[in-house]
């Protein structure tokens, strides 16, 4: 029923896709696959709701309406068994201004915060950019897969005094889906050493094959007393630019420190297009999302496959969620400047380099997925003229 074949011009936009090449002193026809957006148009029910709501000509101040409300508690009921109350919900412009927020408003300066890596950079920015400190606990990645070592993870908790953790489901950028012995195994260590984590379930949507998303509170009724869990309907919708995410906070006492934080910045008013954005794809573009994950999902395979035939020595990570895929180079035997540079200037292809991710990260590269079909064609040769010798 929808076309994601459909190539748009994005260019002249202001994309940061798109119109940031030369400012970013990449190739001028250098292909950008680096930034989690999507080259796809959101749903026409969107659209029709926004131009509805523009054409009135007032945009003064809004409130998200008992509506926006029910429709955050319908998807999460209905696309994830996550039974969620209206009080929970606290609209917050950004799953990133989220973190921040998180950070400010549940650590103090010098406390330690740990994260997996390799994983999403802007992590590290929410920490260091607080003046928290970073503890890192790296991710076994073996037989093509990512496993945690949880005697690391809990040995750097109580040797650091870790105050909190901040875990990515599904796992930016390494494609993991957590399973629930392993989300219980994180969650009975962080209890046990009083650690508040902060669950960035912002591609929740985006899960295959056998693999199920499963809500960080799901896994056990304790863990709202200690957890902050950010949702969003912008990856799966692709409403980036319109700032729009609801956070989730159970206990009483932590969601009225994650608020009192948003009035002190001043970011506790809503986007007032995101508003309408949001309610109308979680209560009317439902069949839209099940066709756009079965079209990535084909276009992992397809990528996955021309990998396998063409380049055997460059390998596509499994994978069970997003629609990043994370590609291991490491058999080129390039440094990561070599490799970088070979990305740019003979393959032509802007990504999202490895390295930046984080220690585990240097030989691999981020590839967003969520394309047409005819694009990823082209980025595959790319790739084969650079890497095919």
């Amino acid at each position: 029923m929808f076309d994601f074949d459909e190539v748009v011009d994005r260019k002249g936009t202001n994309c940061a896709k798109w119109d940031t090449i030369e400012a970013n002193n990449k190739p001028k026809d250098v292909l950008p696959m680096w930034v989690a957006d999507m080259d796809f148009k959101s749903p026409k029910e969107i659209e029709n709701a926004l131009v509805k709501r523009i054409k009135q000509g007032v945009y003064g101040y809004s409130f998200a309406p008992d509506e926006y409300f029910d429709a955050v508690i319908s998807w999460m009921k209905r696309r994830h068994d996550f039974d969620i109350k209206k009080e929970w919900i606290v609209p917050t412009p950004g799953v990133v201004t989220a973190i921040k927020l998180c950070v400010n408003a549940y650590t103090k300066e010098n406390d330690a915060i740990i994260i997996n890596k390799p994983v999403y950079y802007p992590f590290d920015f929410s920490i260091e950019l607080n003046h928290r400190r970073i503890i890192e606990n790296e991710m076994v990645y073996k037989e093509n897969s990512y496993e945690m070592d949880y005697v690391a993870f809990e040995k750097a908790i109580v040797e650091n005094d870790v105050k909190m953790f901040i875990l990515c489901n599904p796992y930016n950028p390494i494609g993991k889906v957590w399973k629930e012995d392993e989300l219980k195994q994180i969650g009975e260590i962080c209890k046990k050493h009083h650690v508040l984590v902060i669950v960035d379930e912002i591609h929740e949507d985006f899960v295959y094959g056998d693999h199920i998303h499963i809500p960080f509170y799901n896994v056990d009724e304790s863990y709202k007393e200690f957890s902050v869990v950010l949702t969003a309907p912008s990856k799966t919708f692709n409403l980036a630019g319109l700032q729009t995410s609801n956070i989730i906070i159970a206990d009483e006492k932590l969601r009225k420190a994650y608020q009192e934080t948003m009035n002190r910045y001043g970011v506790n008013e809503p986007n007032f297009l995101g508003i309408i954005a949001c309610m109308t794809a979680y209560n009317e573009c439902e069949l839209w999302v099940d066709e756009m994950l079965e079209y990535v999902y084909d276009n992992f395979t397809y990528f996955d496959e021309f990998l396998k035939e063409n380049l055997p020595h460059i390998h596509l990570v499994k994978p069970e969620g997003l629609y990043l895929g994370w590609v291991d180079f490491r058999e080129c035997g390039l440094n990561k400047d070599e490799l970088e540079k070979t990305m740019l200037e003979k393959a032509g292809l802007w990504l999202d380099e490895g390295y930046i991710f984080g220690t585990g990260g240097e030989g691999f590269e981020r590839f967003n997925l969520a394309i047409p079909r005819s694009v990823l064609e082209d980025a595959c040769q790319r790739l084969l003229k650079a890497f095919g010798k």
